[in-house]
């Protein structure tokens, strides 16, 4: 089994999943907004980015970095179909 067949990659392509993954990368910029004098808090809030266009953009990472489906759409269509 892929980790595009995984219950983890159907629900972080579900909606419940992508707007979690939105608000993830926005509680991440707004920590690294406030903490943006140092260098953890302009780390954060660059890694922030990600989650939040990941979910923006219905892509899910973790799937497609394990050799699976990028598109959050395809995965979910492939679950319909099994």
């Amino acid at each position: 089994m892929s980790i595009a067949d995984s219950g983890f990659a159907r629900f972080m392509s579900s909606a419940t999943g992508r707007i979690l993954r939105v608000l993830v990368g926005l509680a991440l910029i707004a920590w690294g907004g406030i903490n943006w004098g140092t260098t953890a808090g302009v780390v954060v809030a660059v890694v922030g980015l990600v989650p939040l266009f990941a979910g923006a953009f219905d892509i899910c990472i973790f799937a497609g970095l394990f050799g699976g489906i990028w598109s959050g759409r395809r995965i979910r269509a492939r679950a319909e179909q099994a």
